[in-house]
């Protein structure tokens, strides 16, 4: 259809050298006329290629962490005869210099793609961008990065705490009172994006009820602690609480160990065994969480994607935003 040899096609298709524009425009023109697809798996089972992925992930989060470990080991296997391979590398979230060494450890002889979950600092902003240079794909994972904009993989933040905040206001319609919002970290974009929802519809709809500052735990129980202990001993009106960080164990550990007011609304973020527990007891009134396996498997598709330089179904890639209570657990 293109006028050229077999090993002129081959050359366009795999992007080699030794081929003049107006040749690879030619095969180019024929490929739309023709609706060619390109049988990627069959390519890179003759060359024996092997897709190498990575999922960096903040070392706190223990619960909610595990699930996505158990999804990552399950994708693992899961594509197998699709040549991929995931590994895991855990990172102190809490130092983003850290984080910007590992990253400028890669290098595409090792890793195809990596997904990274970190908080967004101009260290982390700065190592993914040389990453990307280098010749690695950098997805962010659960925590968007300003410089990505819609490439990521991870639930609309914004609209989580706008249903958080929804939910809120509806379980306290009379009640007027202050609203305790904690976090591991407000450094997260996905904690940003969760306050400022949650902001938005608590000032816009429920006058009545006031959100405090954010509390942050920095993924530590013993701080978590103390600072739940302090905002109830010097709070006398707290109506509510949110906890917006994708691990609610700790700062839950610290409220049951204080004299909560009555009637008082908890909601918190991710389906975790703590979470299940908390809701069955009814500690917990709502969880705000994503499907840690959608979450996974979209990472992996967009990897390979971004790796053969393709695009994926955007309806598949869609993380919905799923409210859990006690009665549909």
């Amino acid at each position: 259809m293109a006028g050229v040899s077999r090993a002129t096609v081959d050359r366009v298709l795999n992007g080699r050298e030794g081929v003049k524009k107006k040749t690879v425009d030619k095969v180019n023109a024929a490929i739309e006329e023709i609706g060619f697809v390109r049988n990627i798996a069959a390519a890179n089972l003759a060359k024996s290629r092997t897709y190498r992925f990575l999922f960096v992930l903040p070392e706190s989060g223990d619960q909610f962490h595990g699930e996505i470990l158990r999804r990552i080991n399950e994708a693992q296997t899961a594509y197998t005869a699709d040549m991929v391979k995931a590994a895991v590398r855990l990172v102190d979230q809490n130092d983003p210099f850290k984080i910007a060494a590992l990253l400028a450890s890669l290098s595409p002889d090792v890793v195809d793609g990596v997904a990274i979950m970190a908080p967004e600092t101009p260290q982390v902003r700065d190592a993914i961008l040389r990453l990307q240079e280098r010749g690695v794909h950098a997805l962010p994972f659960i925590s968007n990065q300003t410089l990505n904009g819609d490439q990521w993989v991870g639930m609309d933040n914004h609209a989580a705490g706008v249903t958080a905040g929804t939910l809120m206001g509806r379980f306290l319609p009379i009640k007027a009172g202050k609203l305790a919002v904690i976090a591991d970290s407000i450094l997260s974009r996905d904690s940003l994006e969760r306050r400022s929802g949650f902001d938005q519809v608590i000032n816009s709809e429920f006058p009545h009820l006031a959100a405090l500052p954010s509390l942050e735990t920095y993924g530590s129980q013993d701080r978590a602690k103390r600072i739940v202990s302090e905002i109830f001993r010097h709070q006398g009106d707290i109506a509510g609480v949110y906890i917006l960080s994708s691990e609610a164990r700790a700062p839950l550990s610290a409220i049951w160990k204080v004299q909560l007011p009555h009637n008082i609304v908890i909601i918190a973020h991710e389906r975790t065994p703590c979470t299940e527990n908390a809701l069955v007891d009814g500690t917990l009134d709502a969880v705000i969480t994503q499907d840690p396996g959608h979450l996974v498997r979209s990472a992996v598709r967009k990897l390979r994607a971004l790796t053969d330089g393709r695009s994926t179904l955007q309806s598949q890639e869609k993380i919905r935003v799923e409210i859990i209570l006690k009665t549909n657990l």
